[in-house]
């Protein structure tokens, strides 16, 4: 089932980009808008099948994440940490996104809620997040993210 997941988000990418990937730069607001809002429920979908593979080909090689509790990592801390099948996630809705764009970049903002165990803990967490992607190479990358929970 974890290989169908595969190619599936796989798929899902690939029309969620659309016909961007063949263009020099995104012309259309809405639809980008729209593409990149679907990004973001894919990763989460990524993250729910700890499919690291699927993510990778989502962020930029030079990728920084920031963790609501200030840890920082790279790209390769934040891949691995996609493997970890400690962590068990039962939800990941994301809401409320903005999307704002800046010609061959974009910031997207909004709500998360996350939900599941780690170590057999249960956890559930609201809160906020700011990714920024880049289109580069004719697709959307994701460079950074920024998470914060809700006190």
């Amino acid at each position: 089932m974890p290989r169908l997941t595969s190619v599936l988000f796989v798929f899902a990418i690939a029309l969620a980009m659309g016909t961007e990937a063949s263009a020099q730069v995104p012309t259309d607001g809405a639809n980008t808008r729209t593409k990149l809002a679907a990004l973001e429920r894919l990763w989460n979908q990524a993250q729910m099948d700890h499919d690291s593979k699927a993510i990778a080909s989502m962020i930029g090689e030079r990728f920084v994440y920031t963790e609501s509790n200030g840890t920082v990592s790279n790209l390769g801390k934040f891949l691995a940490d996609f493997t970890d099948t400690s962590y068990k996630p039962s939800l990941m809705n994301v809401q409320n996104m903005n999307v704002v764009l800046y010609g061959t970049a974009a910031v997207v903002t909004g709500d998360y809620h996350t939900k599941g165990t780690v170590d057999g803990k249960p956890f559930e967490h609201f809160g906020r997040f700011t990714d920024t992607w880049i289109f580069q190479d004719g697709k959307w990358l994701c460079v950074a993210s920024h998470s914060s929970q809700k006190k």
